[in-house]
């Protein structure tokens, strides 16, 4: 990312500009020209001469850019960034809003996954944008494992899960190991790490590793952390992912640049890496916002994410809500309302 001034670097009159510049954009999606603020001079207290001369010194330091030599300015991401980060004013999702939130999700005897379904759709709603929710994974608990050689070197690494399913994985190694550590690491697995999710069972066995309290030889410790790095892969991708208007993403604005647009819809056709990205917000445990280029899938749509993550039992993160759209996102008054549905989320099916 571009490397610029921070907040305080900038002078009041600079400031005052380029919030003015951010706002405008924000409001009609089109660059943003001198003539269009020259018509805010009075509340800004600049001449136009002046505004000119801070629209230069904000592009030159990389917070503005011009889409075409003759066109006004846009904030690039690294200037929407210092925006969002050090000059929005977000609060609590208006009242209205937060109604509407509680309607569509608040209904009695709702299964989870229409309760999910139903935040994607008061949420798209609600932000003209498109809205996305990461269902929460099916964690499965570990109840007994075992290990059998197919070669000396590929090994079958079976789990059976408290529920009774069975998974198989095939590990392969550099080097063979013996019948007997096969054995062993299977007796470990089952005595050691029964009754914990693979999560929890692949950090127990780091913490042990890194406290000398696993009593097995490397080669059995090697064996037990590839069976559940294998297992832990395929529990990634039992996560689901519910979109929901896209339709929203082809505004007015959209029309001019409908290679952006497809290109977008296509990034949510990813659902793999949609996935990746949800996940930081999940692993943060907080708030993530993404624009543009930030983030490697949107770098060529130049769209932006706001995602939440929201809890279940326990109070234990199991999912993440959010809205893809452009980068002129209305952010202060969006953040609140993906805040807010996450929050609600995490009452309701806490």
């Amino acid at each position: 990312m571009t490397s610029g001034p921070t907040i305080s670097e900038l002078s009041d009159r600079a400031r005052a500009v380029f919030r003015q510049v951010v706002e405008e954009y924000i409001a009609s999606g089109t660059p943003v020209g001198s003539k269009t603020l020259a018509t805010r001079a009075d509340s800004l207290g600049l001449s136009s001469a002046s505004i000119r001369s801070v629209l230069h010194d904000l592009e030159r330091v990389g917070l503005l850019g011009s889409p075409h030599t003759s066109a006004g300015r846009v904030p690039t991401d690294f200037g929407l960034r210092l925006f969002v980060d050090g000059m929005m004013q977000a609060s609590e999702a208006g009242a209205e809003e937060r109604a509407a939130i509680e309607a569509g999700l608040s209904a009695p005897d709702r299964a989870v996954e229409d309760v999910l379904s139903r935040a994607t759709a008061v949420l798209s709603g609600l932000s003209s944008c498109a809205a996305v929710v990461m269902v929460p994974r099916t964690e499965r608990v570990l109840r007994q494992a075992s290990f059998t050689a197919l070669s000396p070197t590929r090994i079958l690494a079976i789990l059976v899960a408290d529920d009774g399913t069975v998974e198989n994985r095939i590990v392969e190694l550099e080097y063979p190991v013996s019948p007997a550590a096969l054995i062993e690491a299977g007796n470990y697995l089952t005595a050691r790490l029964a009754g914990s999710t693979l999560a929890d069972a692949a950090a127990l066995l780091k913490l042990e590793i890194e406290t000398e309290r696993a009593l097995i030889d490397s080669a059995t410790r090697d064996l037990v952390a590839r069976g559940i790095a294998s297992w832990s892969a395929d529990d990634a991708d039992r996560a689901v992912l519910i979109v929901r208007g896209q339709s929203h993403l082809l505004d007015d604005a959209a029309e001019a640049d409908l290679q952006r647009v497809r290109s977008l819809l296509a990034d949510l056709d990813d659902k793999v890496e949609m996935l990746r990205v949800l996940d930081d917000a999940r692993e943060a445990r907080a708030m993530k916002i993404f624009i543009g280029s930030e983030n490697k899938l949107f770098s060529l749509s130049g769209s932006s994410v706001i995602a939440a993550p929201y809890s279940g039992a326990e109070g234990r993160i199991v999912g993440v809500v959010g809205v893809i759209g452009p980068t002129r996102l209305n952010y202060a008054r969006i953040v609140p309302m993906v805040d807010y549905t996450a929050r609600t989320l995490s009452r309701l099916i806490g």
